[in-house]
């Protein structure tokens, strides 16, 4: 059963280990976050588990308040659904109890808006020849094709960076803080401050950055 969690970036600082080693690290606010929902796969056709997080007590719409109120639990402003927590029933609160320090973490969020950016910012192009010249020293260079009149789909080109869904996997746990409910994550996670992430178990074996630019 994997462990997951919505949680609240609040920045980042560092820590000293016993040998004194310093870590840059994340800290996060994860949950508590109650189920307000259990999908089945006999009813709903997949198994999944809506967790809410951050609660809220002004601007409730009626039918945001009835889905919580079905749930007898007070509107939050967050909830996500996810997959693979096992058996779990309406109502339970999940909170950084589940989560060891040492453990590996999934970390999943918003990446940083950097608004319109150009070939070399956004996919890390290399510059064309800076002497004798040289008109191309920032640019695309050719976009079409030998064999076609036509620019391919999904072409590496100027545009929007940033602000798209982006997952860091295998972050270490640094340390747990069940009285304060946070989690300290080695290194960087995607978004901003104050931004909201989903913090799950990590079941992969190979560290990866996935994200959209």
């Amino acid at each position: 059963m994997a462990r997951s969690l919505l949680a609240r970036k609040l920045g980042m600082t560092q820590i000293f280990a016993e040998d004194g080693r310093c870590f840059g690290v994340t800290v996060l606010e994860a949950g508590p976050c109650p189920v307000v929902q259990v999908k089945d796969l006999a009813k709903d056709g997949y198994e999944a588990a809506q967790i809410a997080f951050a609660p809220m007590r002004k601007r409730v719409s009626k039918p945001l308040r009835g889905h919580y109120e079905a749930a007898d639990l007070e509107p939050h402003r967050h909830a996500t659904e996810v997959k693979g927590l096992g058996d779990l029933s309406v109502g339970q609160v999940l909170t950084v109890e589940g989560f060891e320090a040492g453990g590996l973490v999934d970390v999943t969020g918003v990446s940083k808006g950097k608004g319109f950016a150009g070939l070399h910012k956004r996919h890390n192009f290399g510059r064309g020849p800076v002497t004798h010249g040289s008109h191309n020293i920032r640019q695309a260079g050719s976009v079409g094709s030998v064999d076609a009149a036509r620019t391919w789909r999904g072409l590496k080109m100027s545009g929007h960076m940033g602000a798209a869904r982006s997952t860091v996997q295998r972050l270490e746990l640094l340390r747990v803080d069940l009285e304060r409910n946070l989690l300290l994550v080695k290194g960087a996670v995607p978004g901003a401050k104050n931004g909201v992430l989903l913090v799950t178990e990590s079941r992969s074996r190979i560290r990866k950055v996935t994200g959209q630019h």
